[in-house]
């Protein structure tokens, strides 16, 4: 990159962010005057449900995430005038609304429309079993969709009847599970940056994207091995609802045999294509109503909010604490605060009502020294009370670290666990500053080593053999830890620690979880170990608090600088640019949230389901 192309980057990149800056406040005020609107239109009252009807689950606008919370309009650059809202629905509210409707008599049958699914795998799983519930209680499921994916599939798969659309355009693309991995070598090579990636654990992957360009056999054969045992469970539930074989399911997906309607009928996926007019009918039917103008359907949100409450009357308490995140230092609440979280633990401990507590993690871990924080106060809390641990996506790295000693560990089938390992991935940017900006960086130090951390000049031989004993000692450490939480010998532990993942299905059999469970699965262990196996019985009370819409607002708006976030959403977004652009701030979130530590327990991937 010459001398002038660079400058002329920077001042691109300080523009758009000088433009963005604008349209975000611009954005802030708009938002401010949706969300009064909408306070003065709602005047306080509750929405009224049917008293019977089909209750919708349309997947579009539902998100199923770990916790309830305020739903929070998002503005759009084509949409100026207007919010529209994703309604986050927490899962164990989900489910419970699941539950009541299956004994509520004005509840005829639960409508799916799966399109546009948001919800994470291990979210979906659950309220795909919760469904399976419903459908044991003699009421029907039944499941439309205009562009079935192997993720919305997935879910709808649990339905009675799944129903198809007549329109041309609606192409199904189920086309199984993918990972990305982003590799950085040659892109910071031409910036002249250079990255110092010191680990232990030959499957400990997460630095190798800044000193790679491609992934190392080890990095390859775990992320192969997780994605065949993550399809394994998704392809088998499936099968099975439709009575088809894995093999048969493996070859319509192969062989891109299901984009069309009536692709799905020949291959038993579907059982009728609806138009328009004979959607509207066929609901009329199901509702028991003669013409469709007569159905009504209640919004999950709105049903979920009215029948799902806390039992406040009840003295003893479940405190369900929800680790959702990345584990941090500085205090972020959006993630996993380790001073904050560790705070959240010892009042949970100090409260005589709670009898016993729930461990929710949904994290690929973070900074070593937040989640050694938070272990602390889990085996601080373990010696008064029970503290059983469910996983929900990930539950990986760190997200291990805090949870591996819990009294009872329930995973999902294709949660992410384990990630046994640790790393430091240190920049350093001596030669971009020089040869690039053509600025020259003159250290003055009071010892040797002062500026060993200054980002402007590689380790030397004496300073990395500092930083590779630091990160084995952190390795050794944590694999004592583990050993320990999991009554196994040390030995036993370093054989499928090394960094490796695994998912929960494969963890259940290394002995890594106690067994394969919902959310609900372990309020209800814990309301066990409490003394009471009733879970009616207790108040099942969610910490932290969820974060109202002010709070979201002022959180993206305040302290913490989303621009280069906001540009990667909002221009970068389906460019080949994206997944560097969110790489790089991963890195970056990372880095300036963990208050100088150096060491890190964390997964370096995502998986999603197309």
């Amino acid at each position: 990159m010459r001398k002038n192309d660079f400058f002329k980057w920077v001042l691109a990149v300080l523009c758009g962010l000088l433009v963005w800056g604008i349209v975000k406040a611009i954005f802030f005020i708009m938002m401010i005057g949706s969300l009064a609107g909408s306070a003065a239109n709602s005047s306080g009252s509750s929405t009224l449900l049917p008293k019977e009807g089909i209750l919708l689950m349309d997947m579009s606008s539902l998100v199923i995430t770990e916790q309830t919370t305020e739903s929070m309009p998002s503005m759009s650059l084509s949409g100026l005038g207007g919010a529209s809202t994703t309604t986050p629905v927490g899962l164990y509210d989900a489910v419970n609304a699941i539950h009541k409707a299956a004994e509520d008599p004005g509840v005829k049958l639960i409508l799916l429309k799966t399109d546009n699914i948001a919800s994470e795998l291990s979210n979906v799983s659950e309220i795909r079993e919760a469904l399976s519930d419903f459908r044991n209680s003699g009421k029907a499921v039944v499941a439309y969709g205009e562009a079935y994916t192997s993720g919305s599939y997935y879910l709808a798969s649990v339905a009675d009847k799944i129903y198809t659309t007549s329109h041309h355009g609606g192409n199904n693309f189920m086309l199984g599970l993918g990972g990305r991995m982003i590799f950085l070598k040659d892109l910071l090579d031409k910036l002249g940056v250079n990255y110092q990636l010191i680990r232990h654990g030959k499957y400990k992957s997460a630095g190798e994207m800044y000193i790679m360009n491609a992934p190392s056999p080890e990095n390859m054969e775990q992320n192969q091995v997780m994605i065949n045992s993550m399809w394994e469970t998704i392809a088998k539930e499936t099968a099975e609802a439709r009575g088809i074989s894995v093999d048969s399911l493996n070859y319509f997906i192969d062989n891109l045999s299901i984009n069309f309607p009536e692709d799905m009928i020949a291959h038993n996926l579907a059982d009728e294509i609806l138009s328009v007019e004979g959607y509207k009918e066929k609901m009329a039917v199901l509702a028991g109503k003669d013409n469709f103008k007569d159905v009504k359907f209640i919004p999950f949100k709105d049903y979920a909010a009215a029948k799902v409450k806390p039992n406040t009357a009840a003295k003893k308490k479940i405190a369900v604490i929800y680790a959702n995140g990345n584990i941090v230092e500085q205090d972020d609440p959006n993630n996993i605060s380790g001073d904050r979280f560790a705070n959240i633990i010892a009042k949970v401990r100090a409260d005589s009502s709670v009898k016993a507590v729930v461990l929710r993690v949904n994290s690929p871990g973070g900074t070593v020294l937040a989640a050694s924080k938070i272990k602390e106060e889990i085996d601080l809390t373990r010696a008064v009370k029970p503290v059983v641990a469910s996983y929900g996506a990930y539950a990986a790295s760190g997200g291990y670290w805090i949870s591996n000693s819990c009294d009872h560990i329930f995973s999902g089938a294709t949660t992410l666990t384990g990630s046994i390992g640790c790393f430091s991935a240190i920049p350093e940017f001596g030669k971009t500053v020089k040869e690039i900006a053509h600025v020259n960086v003159v250290p003055v130090n009071s010892h040797k080593h002062s500026d060993m951390i200054s980002l402007m000049r590689p380790f030397d031989a004496e300073e990395t053999k500092a930083m590779q004993e630091y990160v084995d000692d952190i390795y050794t450490n944590f694999v004592n830890i583990v050993a320990e939480g999991r009554d196994k010998t040390y030995e036993a532990v370093d054989e499928i620690a090394q960094g490796r993942v695994w998912t929960g299905a494969d963890a259940l059999k290394l002995g890594l979880v106690d067994e394969l469970g919902t959310l609900e699965d372990a309020i209800a262990y814990a309301a066990s170990l409490g003394g009471d196996p009733d879970v009616s019985a207790w108040n099942v009370t969610g910490y932290p608090k969820p974060l109202t819409v002010m709070q979201q607002i002022m959180a993206q708006f305040g302290a913490k600088d989303p621009n280069a976030e906001d540009i990667v959403e909002n221009v970068l977004e389906g460019t080949p640019m994206e997944g560097i652009a969110k790489s790089l701030l991963e890195w970056q979130r990372s880095w300036t949230k963990s208050n100088g530590q150096l060491v890190f327990a964390r997964l370096p991937f995502e998986f999603e389901i197309r």
